[in-house]
């Protein structure tokens, strides 16, 4: 099996440090094994994504030695197969609509004990269950799904539904929180109380992060993903979706965040450490490697 993997940013903001690390790490990990090096570009959120910004991530990557086969993946041109899995997991019932807005998320949450601090997990605070019963799959088997919904997985029944699959894990090849390594045991009471109903579908886009990444990873043929420490939680939400759409579980290589000196994960926002301003000051990409310890 060719190790094939992806760097795949979103064209929100400039490419900083923390960008740089984890396209040269995947980059040079994929040049080791003479594999392939693919990039995608994530731009489902219409609203924030600008054409400006995806040509910079091309040059940017261009200038620090990175090759990728032309034309790269985008997301917005995948619309048909996030709404097919969607349909999917719609007439399984494993999805539910949900009319609940961010306030009203954080008062369900905060309501049954005064007091007790909200729980949070990779996708923010943990939703408390309020539409559940509202709208699961159809009534008819030939109802159309709703578009232009938030659709949530219903995390207590996507276990029941990979209740058969054994064992639920992945692999670390890379390093995970608390030094975490090897094979990593997906808990069904992670799943439900550190997880919960995430949405995999917006209003606005029609789909989310974790199915698209998903879809876009087994058709890419990814064997080895390589990201940020940050997404490790999240990690667990793609196994139950791989399984759920009979989709290949990835080996997964979460590396170090760069940050910046008081300790702070770098955003999109901090264009101080920008690759492009670094490139305006004299940087060489040799430069750069040595910046984020490569």
């Amino acid at each position: 099996m060719t190790f094939r993997t992806r760097f795949a940013p979103s064209p929100t903001g400039p490419l900083h440090l923390g960008h740089a690390y984890s396209a040269l790490l995947a980059y040079d990990m994929a040049m080791a094994a003479g594999g392939d090096f693919l990039l995608r570009i994530e731009d489902i959120d219409r609203s924030r994504a600008r054409p400006e910004w995806e040509e910079q991530i091309y040059d940017d990557l261009r200038w620090l030695g990175i090759w990728w086969p032309d034309p790269a993946m985008r997301q917005s041109e995948r619309t048909a197969a996030y709404q097919s899995a969607l349909d999917e997991l719609w007439q399984r019932e494993i999805v539910y609509i949900c009319t609940c807005s961010r306030r009203d998320i954080e008062l369900a949450a905060s309501a049954p004990q005064e007091g007790v601090e909200p729980t949070f997990g990779p996708d923010g605070l943990i939703y408390p269950g309020t539409c559940r019963d509202k709208g699961h799959g159809p009534i008819d088997p030939e109802l159309e799904r709703p578009k232009d919904v938030v659709l949530r997985l219903d995390m207590d029944r996507a276990i029941q539904c990979i209740a058969h699959h054994h064992p639920t894990n992945f692999t670390e090849d890379g390093t995970g929180p608390d030094g975490k390594h090897g094979p990593i045991e997906i808990r069904q009471d992670t799943l439900i109380n550190s997880i919960g109903d995430v949405v995999l579908a917006r209003r606005d886009m029609g789909t989310s992060y974790h199915l698209s990444v998903v879809l876009d990873d087994a058709a890419q043929g990814i064997t080895h993903v390589v990201r940020g420490q940050d997404l490790f939680e999240a990690t667990k939400i793609h196994v139950v979706l791989q399984i759920l759409l009979g989709l290949p579980t990835p080996i997964y290589h979460h590396h170090k965040l760069i940050r910046d000196e008081n300790g702070k994960r770098l955003a999109k926002r901090d264009d101080a450490r920008a690759i492009a301003k670094f490139r305006q000051d004299g940087a060489t990409p040799e430069d750069i490697r040595r910046m984020v310890g490569l």
